[in-house]
């Protein structure tokens, strides 16, 4: 299948650029808040609007292909082949109810398998990383440079919460060997923190529309992207990925303890 990934881009940052324009007065606006998995999971009418919008733009410019989004209105899709978007509509809900701030939206593009288009914005901020390996990156219409690759005790981390207070996987180690640690609530403004360096390690459990854009633009950086047993990442089931400097992932594997 025949792509063109500067054409992907292109409608993605347009699309992004309305959704945050949209978001912006949505975040001041009175909502209507429910709970999927738990108390502090939360969903909101302003996720299931967008998450309706981005995939009808998506459908009516790529109507072969098929999309795996957060709120239930994509595709019941089995496997990776031809064009598969992957949509998060608000990343960092939490954030966005109680905050009206430090959120996303992402979308990641993959062809049959591979990553190939990968877009989020900070929406307060109006920031949209965006591009992919074969066009690059940039932050709006600034190309970006590549992050160093720098070790562990150089550089902050970010690991979720829950996963850290509870010190699955031996984390708590990976964090003593680091600068430091923060957290944010959202994948989106994290990988935006990893791609311009203030960060060197991303590790959380991630579903595949957290992880999509994300990955695409990672990998793009040079960073690498593995699941926590360093098998090979699979885009349709959640998981728990380490994302950062190849330095880092490198150390943080040799750490974490998965039994």
């Amino acid at each position: 299948m025949k792509v063109d990934s500067k054409q992907i881009d292109e409608f993605l940052v347009k699309l992004l650029d309305t959704v945050g324009q949209t978001l912006r007065t949505d975040a001041i606006k009175k909502k209507s808040v429910g709970t999927k998995k738990n108390r502090n999971d939360l969903v909101t009418n302003f996720d299931k609007k967008t998450e309706q919008f981005v995939n009808s733009e998506i459908k009516q410019a790529f109507p072969d292909a098929t999309i795996v989004s957060e709120e239930g209105y994509g595709d019941a899709v089995q496997d990776m082949s031809g064009l598969v978007f992957f949509v998060d509509p608000i990343d960092g809900t939490m954030n966005f109810v109680k905050r009206q701030d430090d959120f996303a939206s992402m979308i990641g593009v993959y062809i049959d398998g591979e990553p190939l288009n990968g877009a989020i914005i900070n929406v307060m901020d109006n920031e949209i990383y965006h591009g992919g390996k074969e066009i690059g990156l940039f932050i709006n219409d600034k190309r970006i440079e590549n992050p160093k690759n720098l070790p562990l005790i150089e550089g902050l981390v970010d690991v979720s919460a829950p996963m850290a207070l509870a010190n699955k996987f031996n984390v708590q180690e990976v964090i003593k060997k680091s600068s430091g640690f923060r957290v944010y609530g959202s994948a989106g403004i994290i990988f935006g923190h990893l791609l311009t360096g203030k960060e060197v390690m991303y590790m959380s459990y991630l579903a595949p529309w957290d992880l999509a854009a994300g990955r695409v633009l990672c990998e793009a950086a040079g960073m690498s992207v593995v699941s926590i047993d360093d098998a090979p990442i699979n885009m349709l089931k959640s998981q728990v990925v380490i994302v950062g400097t190849s330095k880092v992932v490198s150390e943080a594997l040799t750490t974490v303890k998965t039994r």
